[in-house]
């Protein structure tokens, strides 16, 4: 964000299901720079929330993630805001490249990073970072089956549009998108599909195991990693866990749905 405000922009705007709009709105609001986040109607109430106590400006509108990106563009037009793409701006994928380089530096051995696919921006910073450092650490993404179109397109190498129906907020995307797919096109390993019950399954293990009330898309890799445990096995796995604001519905159905309740726990 700092470079915007040596180019003296007179705000930012984006659309988010939360995560990057509560990042947006609190490196604006660093910046004294006003900001605009536009979510889908019914977006966790908790991260709504968040944005706003950030000092942001929230507009919902749309059904669904990529609905929400339409307003932007309309909003834009009267505000002439810059437009922070929560996919197609390669200033974010570098500052979210951060986070994998202070992975490395503590845990310069591992094996395996396990990460969640929404817009890909995160995916892309890690096998920028990770597999320039050591090409043989394996990453491996996580979608919602029922939102899985970075997933298609991973598979037919050509960027293509889906159902976006998963209630995981950091999964519900439509489409890949160009910046971030054609980083992480040919660098993943493998890809790791979820119903709706085993996200919430995640959701579950990640509060009872780290005691983190993980949303959807943050847990999933827990649950990933419980698919794949069989080719992990032995080897020095991170589990990426992105956004500790699971809505008390979630947590709700979470515990509902586990096996908890009669004792056993994976």
């Amino acid at each position: 964000m700092s470079h915007l405000k040596k180019a003296k922009a007179n705000g930012v705007v984006t659309f988010s299901t939360g995560n990057h709009g509560l990042s947006v709105a609190t490196s604006a609001k660093l910046f004294d720079i006003p900001a605009i986040v536009v979510v889908p109607v019914g977006s966790n109430p908790v991260k709504i929330e968040l944005i706003k106590s950030a000092g942001a400006d929230v507009i919902e509108a749309g059904e669904n993630f990529d609905e929400a990106a339409k307003v932007v563009a309309e909003t834009n037009q009267t505000k002439g805001y810059y437009y922070v793409h929560p996919a197609n701006e390669p200033l974010v994928i570098n500052g979210v490249g951060t986070e994998f380089l202070e992975i490395i530096e503590d845990i310069p051995d591992i094996d395996a990073v396990i990460l969640p696919l929404g817009g890909g921006s995160e995916v892309a910073s890690g096998v920028t970072v990770l597999k320039s450092i050591s090409p043989e650490i394996s990453i491996y993404a996580v979608q919602a089956v029922l939102s899985s179109a970075a997933y298609q397109s991973w598979c037919s190498k050509e960027i293509v549009a889906s159902s976006n129906q998963t209630f995981a907020g950091g999964f519900a995307t439509g489409t890949a998108y160009e910046t971030t797919f054609s980083i992480y096109q040919d660098k993943l390993d493998d890809f790791v599909l979820l119903s709706e019950q085993e996200i919430l399954q995640g959701i579950a293990l990640a509060a009872h195991h780290t005691k983190n009330l993980m949303e959807g898309a943050g847990s999933s890799t827990i649950m990933a990693a419980w698919k794949l445990r069989e080719k992990l096995s032995g080897k020095k796995v991170v589990l990426q866990f992105s956004g500790s604001n699971a809505s008390p519905d979630e947590l709700d159905k979470a515990y509902k749905l586990s096996s908890f309740r009669d004792g056993t726990v994976i």
